[in-house]
């Protein structure tokens, strides 16, 4: 069987630009009518899709997926990780959880994750004329050199060409591309084919006396410079992205409590965007101030998270919040500290036992080993309106408050719970702020006169025609094609 060409972005330092060039060259590929898959050997994040086979994958892979036009797959990211806390993960394979370890295990473990990333990168190589990989951090992380499975372990393992990214606006770009440069080994040297200089503001002429150096002190061309776009969105793989756009006058103020393990925050990207909305993150340390909504995040490890909350005095903020008539929704992990009882019983984030929740929901939760992975979509009881997201938890939730569900999902299921007075409300659902009439609703009910409906899917679609137009002008098409085993056109 012929097997699709592989081209791998590595970058020189974490947040390097990998995950947008490789999304923009996906979408490039893809306009040209080239079939192109993206794939990511293993992934870091709290940030994380619900896939068409029903696993679990990083975020930044489902968006690489969208701008290819396809449905996420687990094959696209076969090895996840979680952090639960600072030396430890819940280990993902193919979509499924496996077991949760710290570092030094992992360490042992990457053999064995090895095999299901060549597996995983064997099919897609089989269905797509073109696999495009994303590289993880730096590959020149001396001490993670080792059975390296996520950046030049992979390359030398399939045997694939790199591109090396830097960020110019972090400062030091020659240092850091013929630094990483120096610490690879001869054959990881040969197989980088070219250097992408990302983020540069100004006149490329400035720029042009480093470029020329760079080409000839390593004999590798710069296949071009990526220019800095203010307002370019995409998802972010773990980061939080407190980039605001020009509000309206009249804004509904949202906070966000920013917990140790806050997971899939990328439910706030629509809240970010829109006009009407000023989002703000709290972080530790800091007081919450007067909103009009304050919104429980998804959090890979609720206990400590919830214990977190209590210990910068966040509860008796929110309670305060509440009394002076303010609103409060919970996500996921949220959904979890709103209720009166949370359970660990196996010890499955942490160690194992039972604390007491907000008691803001008459609902108490068991974490339970098998977690629920599902794409729904349904009916938001507020407005009958329209919802679309994803499930994505280990808890079991049951008690009074569910039976005034927020949704009725078109399984026949119900999610969610709304207190008597209107005032709380939960949810399991991710992505409620990603569809317009569930959105406007929720908006609606926090408090928001005059909504505008804002189509999030449409705003990333924008974006990844953007950034392949970014690449059409300002890389080399021709070494790119030439990288991808296609003929030029």
């Amino acid at each position: 069987m012929t097997l699709g060409k592989t081209l791998m972005v590595q970058g020189t330092t974490s947040d390097a630009g990998k995950s947008t060039l490789v999304t923009a060259l996906c979408r490039w590929l893809t306009r040209q009518g080239v079939r192109t898959v993206p794939f990511k050997p293993q992934n870091m994040a709290l940030n994380s899709a619900v896939t068409a086979d029903g696993g679990e994958i990083g975020r930044a892979q489902a968006v690489q997926a969208q701008a290819c036009g396809l449905e996420p797959h687990t094959d696209m990211n076969p090895v996840l990780l979680k952090p639960n806390s600072d030396t430890g993960a819940q280990v993902i394979i193919h979509g499924r959880a496996v077991t949760t370890m710290n570092a030094v295990a992992y360490h042992d473990y990457k053999a064995i994750a090895m095999q299901a990333v060549l597996a995983s990168h064997r099919r897609l190589s089989e269905g797509w004329p073109v696999v495009m990989v994303e590289g993880a951090g730096s590959p020149a992380e001396i001490n993670l050199r080792a059975g390296d499975i996520a950046n030049m372990g992979f390359a030398e393992a399939v045997d694939c060409p790199v591109l090396l990214v830097a960020d110019i606006n972090r400062g030091g770009v020659f240092a850091h591309l013929v630094g990483t440069l120096e610490l690879l080994s001869p054959s990881e040297q040969a197989r980088v084919k070219g250097f992408i200089i990302n983020r540069f503001r100004g006149d490329i002429a400035l720029l042009q006396p480093g470029l020329d150096w760079l080409e000839q002190r390593t004999g590798k061309p710069v296949v071009g410079v990526l220019p800095y776009v203010m307002d370019l969105h995409l998802e972010a793989e773990d980061g939080l992205d407190q980039r605001q756009i020009d509000k309206a006058e009249q804004v509904l103020n949202v906070i966000v409590p920013v917990l140790p393990r806050i997971s899939n925050h990328t439910d706030f990207d629509p809240l970010r965007l829109h006009p009407q909305v000023n989002l703000r993150f709290v972080g530790p340390g800091q007081a919450i101030p007067g909103a009009d909504l304050i919104i429980l995040p998804g959090s890979k490890s609720v206990r400590s998270d919830l214990a977190y909350l209590r210990a910068n005095g966040w509860d008796t903020a929110i309670g305060r919040h509440l009394r002076y008539g303010g609103k409060v929704l919970g996500i996921c992990g949220g959904l979890q500290m709103l209720g009166e009882q949370l359970h660990d019983p196996l010890g499955l984030e942490g160690a194992a036992g039972s604390s007491p929740g907000l008691g803001l929901l008459a609902l108490s939760t068991v974490l339970e080993e098998e977690k629920q992975l599902r794409n729904v979509s349904g009916r938001l009881t507020l407005e009958d309106a329209d919802v679309i997201g994803y499930e994505i938890h280990a808890g079991v939730t049951t008690g009074a408050a569910l039976e005034r569900p927020l949704v009725q999902l078109a399984d026949g299921r119900c999610d969610g719970a709304r207190s008597p007075d209107g005032q709380v409300l939960g949810t399991y659902l991710h992505g409620l702020f990603e569809n317009p009439a569930s959105s406007s609703a929720l908006l609606r009910w926090a408090g928001l006169q005059n909504v505008q409906s804002v189509d999030y899917h449409a705003l990333r679609e924008r974006d990844i025609e953007r950034l392949a137009d970014l690449v059409e002008t300002h890389l080399d098409g021709t070494l790119l094609r030439e990288l991808c085993g296609l003929e030029q056109p």
